[in-house]
C-alpha cells in the first residue's frame, strides 16, 4: 500500500518541475493524479511519463488559473474524472521580482495574482467538493519569502503574496476543520528546477547569491520539497492542520 493509496490529487501547475515531480511521486503512492496546466503540451508529457510508470493520471489544459471562470469549470471537470476530490495540491505560481525603486504595478498585480489568487480560487472551487467528500487535505506551496525578507533576487511582491499564502493557509485549517478538511503550507527554500537552472545558466556569481542564506550552501532538489508533500497528504499526517513547514535548508535558521 503506497502513502495515498486511492486517493485522488489535484495537481496544478503539473506540466513540469515541481508539478511534474508531484505528479510522479504521488502516483507512485498510489494516487490518481489529475493535472492542471496552462501548456498543454507540457502537461501531456507529464501524463505520459506517469502512464509510463504505472500511475494513472488526466491531464486538463490549457487553463489559465488567475482566471475564476476557467479555475471553476477545470476544478469541477477534476472531481468528475475519478469521482471526487481528496487532496489539492496549490503548486502552481507565477512571480515576478525586482528592487522595490523599480517595480511596477504591473509587476505587483501579476505576481499578486499569480502566486496569491491561484490557490484561493482553485481552493475556493474544490471546497465543496472536499466537504461533500467527507474532507480532504489542501497543501499550499508557499515559500520562505513569506517568512523571511530576500536580497536576492529583490521580492517585495514575492514576499507579500507568500505570506499571504500561509496566512491563508490557517484560515483554511479553522474553517475546514468542521468538515474533516486538513490544510498545511510548505515553504520552500531555493530549490532548483529545470526552468530556475535554465535561467541561471553558467552565472555561478548569481548561484551563490542565492544559496548563499542556507546552512547546506546549496539549492533544494524538488524531490525534497515533494516528499514531504506526499507524506502531508497522507493519513500518516492526519493531525497535522494549520501548520506551515520551511524546507529551506536552515535558511530561516539565522
Amino acid at each position: 500500500m503506497g502513502l495515498v493509496e486511492g486517493k485522488v490529487v489535484l495537481i496544478t501547475g503539473s506540466g513540469g518541475g515541481i508539478g511534474r515531480v508531484s505528479a510522479l511521486a504521488f502516483a507512485r503512492e498510489g494516487a490518481r493524479i489529475v493535472g492542471l496546466d496552462i501548456n498543454t503540451e507540457a502537461n501531456n508529457e507529464t501524463v505520459r511519463l506517469v502512464r509510463a510508470a504505472g500511475g494513472e493520471m488526466t491531464g486538463i489544459a490549457p487553463v489559465d488559473l488567475r482566471d475564476p471562470t476557467q479555475v471553476r469549470v477545470a476544478v469541477d471537470e477534476a472531481a468528475a474524472a475519478y469521482g471526487g476530490l481528496d487532496v489539492i495540491y496549490n503548486n502552481a505560481a507565477l512571480v515576478r521580482f525586482g528592487p522595490m525603486s523599480a517595480f511596477s504595478v504591473e509587476d505587483w498585480r501579476t505576481t499578486i495574482a499569480g502566486e496569491l489568487d491561484i490557490p484561493f480560487f482553485v481552493s475556493r472551487f474544490a471546497w465543496s467538493h472536499l466537504v461533500s467528500g467527507g474532507g480532504g487535505v489542501i497543501l499550499n506551496v508557499a515559500s520562505i519569502a513569506g517568512m523571511i525578507a530576500g536580497a536576492n533576487p529583490p521580492m517585495v511582491a514575492h514576499a507579500a503574496a507568500n505570506a499571504g499564502v500561509i496566512g491563508m493557509t490557517r484560515q483554511l485549517a479553522l474553517e475546514g476543520a468542521p468538515h474533516g478538511i486538513r490544510a498545511v503550507a510548505i515553504s520552500p527554500g531555493p530549490t532548483l528546477t529545470p526552468l530556475s537552472d535554465r535561467d541561471l545558466g553558467d552565472d555561478q556569481a548569481a548561484r551563490d547569491a542565492i544559496t548563499s542564506k542556507t546552512l547546506l550552501k546549496r539549492f533544494a532538489r524538488p524531490d525534497e520539497v515533494v516528499e514531504l508533500a506526499v507524506f502531508l497528504a497522507s493519513d500518516r499526517a492526519s493531525y497535522i492542520t494549520g501548520a506551515n513547514y520551511p524546507v529551506e535548508g536552515g535558511s530561516t535558521a539565522w
